[in-house]
Order: C-alpha cells, then sequence, then structure tokens
C-alpha cells in the first residue's frame, strides 16, 4: 500500500489462490477469523487525475493473511473476484487506510456491494480519530516495533509497469513480497496494540509518545445471535 500522505498531513479530501504461502488447515475453526488485508495498485495518482480517483487505479496484486488458516494468500490480476469472496469470509478484516483507500480500489469490481460493510478495523481511522492528525504505518511499525516497510508504493509502480513492458514475472514477485511485508507489519502492529493496549509515535515535537487503543477482537466483532 502507498503512503497516500506526508507525516502528520491533514485529512484527503473463498476460494484459495495458487498463490499462496501454503499451511494445511488442520483443525476446525475455533476463534474470529481475521483477515489482514493489504494490495498494491496498477496505476498511481497521477495517472488516474488525482485522489478523487483512487476507484481507477486497479489491482495490481492483493495479501491477505488468514488468522485462521495461518497462512498468506496472494491475489493477483483477474482474481479479484477471489479476493472480494475471501474478504467477505471475515469475521474482522484489519488495515491501514484500507477505508479510503483498498476498499475504493476493490469497490469497482463489486458494485453491487459496499465493502464498507464488512466488520473493519482501519487503524488509521483509530489514530486520526484519536489524535487529530493522521500518522503513516511506517511511522507507527517503526516507533511500536522497530520495523520499517521494505520499499514505498512509487517504487511497486515502477515495478508494475515493468511488469507489463516486459512481462518479466521478477518484478511482479517483487511486489507480492512487498505487499506481503506490508500485510505482516499490519498484523504485528494490530496485535501488538491488542496484548498491550496501545502503540507508539512520535508527536509533532518529536517527543515519543504512546496512544491507548482498545482493538481486542470481542470488542471489534458483534456477537452473532
Amino acid at each position: 500500500m502507498p503512503e497516500q500522505f506526508e507525516l502528520f498531513a491533514d485529512p484527503i479530501p473463498d476460494d484459495e489462490s495458487p498463490n499462496s504461502d501454503a499451511k494445511p488447515e488442520t483443525t476446525l475453526q475455533a476463534s474470529p477469523r481475521i483477515l489482514y488485508f493489504d494490495l498494491e495498485t496498477q496505476r498511481g495518482t497521477q495517472d488516474v487525475g488525482g485522489w478523487s480517483n483512487i476507484h481507477k487505479m486497479g489491482m495490481a496484486v492483493g495479501v491477505v493473511f488468514d488468522s485462521i488458516e495461518e497462512r498468506m494468500l496472494t491475489y493477483l490480476e483477474n482474481e479479484e473476484q477471489k479476493l472480494l469472496r475471501k474478504l467477505r469470509s471475515a469475521d474482522l478484516v484489519v488495515g491501514f487506510n484500507v477505508k479510503r483507500f483498498d476498499y475504493t480500489v476493490m469497490q469497482p469490481y463489486d458494485p453491487d456491494f459496499d465493502l464498507n460493510e464488512i466488520n473493519t478495523c482501519d487503524m488509521l481511522e483509530h489514530v486520526e480519530k484519536k489524535l487529530g492528525f493522521r500518522l503513516g504505518l511506517n511511522h507507527l511499525a517503526q516507533h511500536t516495533l522497530g520495523a520499517r516497510k521494505s520499499a514505498d508504493g512509487l517504487v511497486s509502480l515502477e515495478w508494475y509497469r515493468e511488469y507489463k513492458n516486459t512481462g518479466d514475472p521478477a518484478f511482479m514477485d517483487r511486489i507480492v513480497e512487498y505487499c506481503k511485508k506490508d500485510v505482516e507489519i499490519t498484523r504485528d502492529l494490530y496485535l501488538f496494540g491488542v496484548q498491550n493496549g496501545f502503540i507508539r509515535y512520535l508527536s509533532k515535537g518529536g517527543i515519543p509518545q504512546t496512544m491507548e487503543v482498545d482493538w481486542k477482537p470481542e470488542t471489534l466483532i458483534p456477537v452473532r445471535k
């Protein structure tokens, strides 16, 4: 997922895939299915005429980590419907800027269903609501986990262009690995918040701070009657 904003920026108005890290599911589901989700796009803002046209960017690859199956699932071009079915199977989808960005990218592939009806924990939405400003995934991961993203969305777009121009699958492999890393960071940041009740960041003055979060599944997932 691209970092769609600068630090402290103001707000900007299934089926199993063959491309998965296979780990057979050996037990019956005994807990909620939480899907950690991120995608990379085919086009950037300059290609589609700005942030108001996120829906035109198109999915290059989508990656999900399934908490029940304990594996990554990768969805390439032309597998959008499989990804959508997977997302709709979740008790909770966890992402970062997923409502404004990822779901907006995916919405044209399922125009008859509002993806925002999926029960979702958008961590950026929580951060912005609590602090009054937004922070990037890289910032939060670095100060909470000591981890960093492996690249950025602009590099991913270049890889996609090279893939389309040359047909070399190595470029798509790079996008997949980058997206998987973002999913890992998203998952680990969420789980840190669940286990500790807070995440860490730097204030505008560069002072280390903590932000309390209540991301426990029992809080976020409605009780089924």
